[in-house]
């Protein structure tokens, strides 16, 4: 099953193709959020049809609440949804699968070493990864949200050798988002006006949120803001540490904003970035221009046409902004080392 990506950018054809698109952790919170932006037409286009296939555990309840999970798209009545599967077999959620969007992972407990998260994590997208090698369609793209993201992503991408390293991403949009929010909001400007925010490396404390190329209106965010210290000292923890603020004030992680995320950064994929524009994608780091070493899940400032990603060339790097990024490189070459550790590669 192939599907030619870059024929369906500019398409107002409503009877084309569905769109096969499998979530794991579906029955999850972010699953529920995500769900509208997909069957409304935000996500992948207002005139793609969507046949969704919902897999999580195989587990009564779990199921269950799948199952009330499918009543309500039925009474949601999308005019884009042709189809609902759920699902706790990953073969049947992945197969003719178009575009898969990974929410599940196990997640870490009190107590758990990384060794221990990670070991729990190979096993699962060791397992979906050879699925998705078989079974699904071989232009699938697998968009890693379950954490650790980078190295799950690479994980599943290791495993599944038919189908090409550039459609395995993990997300770093909702990162990005956060970074263009928190600007706006120093600037006391529109989030439409804020541009050329960076996210450098890992989903975890350890990225680096880049405004050196950003602006704002056009002009410089760092000659807008002329504030380095609020740059160093409050801006770059806010963003590494978000996700904790959000789960420490809600008692839930992310679920609105990491739907929107999810949404924004599969949209971007397939139907292409604005012109002059780019966004934070983890992406394969083979061959990238900035050093970064090869073969990781890395984050980095793409543009998006006909269905592919490009990296983004030729940005200022300073030695403040080399020492975080290799900073978060060192973190995801010891998780690759340890993963691959203990997949026996």
């Amino acid at each position: 099953i192939l599907r030619d990506w870059s024929s369906d950018v500019c398409s107002s054809d409503l009877s084309k193709a569905p769109l096969t698109v499998c979530i794991t952790g579906a029955a999850g919170q972010i699953g529920y959020a995500l769900l509208p932006h997909i069957c409304s037409g935000k996500t992948f286009g207002p005139d793609q049809p969507i046949k969704l296939h919902l897999l999580d555990l195989n587990i009564e309840g779990v199921q269950t609440a799948l199952g009330g999970v499918k009543f309500e798209l039925e009474d949601s009545t999308y005019p884009l949804l042709k189809d609902v599967v759920t699902t706790g077999d990953a073969k049947t959620a992945f197969t003719g699968a178009d575009a898969v969007i990974m929410l599940g992972a196990f997640p870490r407990k009190d107590g758990m070493e990384r060794k221990d998260l990670l070991e729990k994590n190979c096993g699962i997208f060791k397992e979906q990864g050879e699925y998705l090698n078989t079974v699904a369609s071989k232009t699938v793209k697998v968009l890693v949200v379950g954490n650790p993201a980078n190295t799950n992503a690479l994980i599943a991408s290791e495993c599944a050798p038919n189908i090409p390293k550039e459609n395995f991403s993990a997300l770093t949009r909702l990162d990005h988002n956060r970074a263009v929010g928190q600007l706006a909001l120093k600037a006391k400007a529109a989030v439409e006006d804020v541009t050329g925010c960076i996210i450098w490396g890992n989903h975890s404390s350890t990225q680096y949120p880049d405004i050196n190329s950003a602006t704002i209106k056009g002009a410089s965010a760092k000659d807008t803001i002329k504030d380095d210290a609020w740059y160093t000292n409050e801006f770059i923890p806010c963003i590494q540490k978000r996700g904790a603020a959000i789960i420490a004030a809600r008692k839930l992680s992310s679920a609105l904003s990491a739907a929107q995320a999810i949404s924004d950064h599969m949209h971007d994929w397939v139907l292409g970035t604005p012109a002059g524009k780019f966004v934070s994608m983890a992406v394969d780091s083979t061959g990238n221009p900035y050093g970064v070493a090869d073969g990781l899940m890395y984050s980095f400032p793409v543009t998006c046409s006909g269905g592919k990603w490009t990296i983004v060339k030729d940005l200022p790097i300073g030695d403040f902004s080399q020492e975080k990024m290799k900073a978060t490189e060192a973190e995801l070459l010891e998780e690759k080392t340890m993963s691959f550790g203990i997949l026996g590669k």
